[in-house]
């Protein structure tokens, strides 16, 4: 428990700081394209260099083909479009609308998993989407704010698939070799932004560079495996609920850096979410004590009866 939590609270530290990297990056002369592919290309070397040392399992053929399909929903798309929204969308604001991820997370585990929230946790995640609506259709929309809007919230989507679907090979594989290939084999989309990499890095301030290598090996290196331990470690529903701390986080941050002023309706929605959190906590925690006295009730009942001649 203590393990998950702290792995947790690594990822929502440089999750949280991504957002203002992105931005720190765009207005530093990157396009969202080359962007987000020098961030994974320093990702992809973290992970290189370390197989390199330490080695990492080769997998089957049926879960390369899993890996594959995973690094296209948890890191190409989801990246893509978060870093293309966010040029429309400020960094707090961004990271409320990834806020949502949770909802479609628990959605694809009750296929996938086949895990079950009651009325309490369901009630939960609609105040976490309440809250994501009301940063989304707030009174600044605009076409190019909804447009990077919708964009971000496609990351919110794609992204639950991938944190639903890597925990079985989480089981086989590790944290660190799982993340590693999903990293790889979504930075390979990215390649097709290349030639607008080598024309804008020329023209890019020094800060743009070092912020988008910093969300490269922290936000995207290591928090992934960070992320990964923490879904090894916990229900995915219940574990993902703990993404609804990153916007105030993420606030935080861009305010210091970037003197980001969040408005009155992501502050609203940053409330609204965080106390969705709350309920899904609450709802997770009774449902497994109701699972654990009712294993013990069993238990007890099967010591009990009288054994048959």
């Amino acid at each position: 428990m203590k393990r998950t939590v702290f792995a947790v609270a690594i990822t929502l530290l440089f999750w949280s700081s991504a957002f203002t990297g992105i931005r720190i990056g765009l207005e530093g002369g990157y396009g969202a394209g080359g962007l987000v592919l020098l961030r994974f290309l320093s990702a992809s070397l973290v992970f290189a260099l370390y197989a390199l040392v330490k080695g990492v399992p080769i997998p089957s053929k049926k879960d390369t083909l899993q890996l594959a399909l995973l690094g296209i929903s948890g890191i190409s798309i989801y990246h893509i479009a978060l870093t293309f929204g966010e040029e429309w969308v400020s960094a707090g604001t961004a990271s409320l609308i990834i806020a949502a991820a949770p909802i479609f997370t628990a959605l694809v585990s009750l296929v996938a998993l086949r895990e079950r929230l009651n009325a309490l946790g369901w009630g939960g995640l609609a105040l976490g989407f309440i809250g994501v609506a009301i940063i989304t259709l707030g009174p600044q929309s605009s076409s190019h704010y909804l447009r990077g809007a919708l964009l971000i919230l496609l990351s919110a989507v794609s992204t639950a698939f991938y944190f639903v679907y890597q925990k079985p090979l989480l089981k086989r594989y590790g944290a660190i070799a799982v993340t590693a290939y999903v990293t790889w084999f979504g930075t390979v989309p990215m390649l097709w932004f290349t030639k607008g990499l080598f024309l804008q890095m020329p023209h890019a301030s020094v800060a743009a560079t070092i912020a988008v290598i910093y969300i490269g090996v922290f936000p995207a290196a290591i928090a992934y495996v960070a992320w990964a331990v923490a879904l090894s470690g916990g229900r995915a529903s219940g574990v993902s609920s703990a993404l609804y701390l990153n916007p105030i986080l993420a606030m935080i941050v861009a305010w210091f850096l970037l003197h980001e002023v969040p408005k009155w309706q992501a502050v609203l929605g940053g409330a609204v979410a965080i106390l969705g959190v709350i309920v899904v906590n609450r709802s997770n925690t009774l449902s497994q004590r109701r699972r654990q006295r009712v294993t013990q009730v069993t238990d007890e009942e099967r010591n009990s009866a009288p054994l048959s001649s």
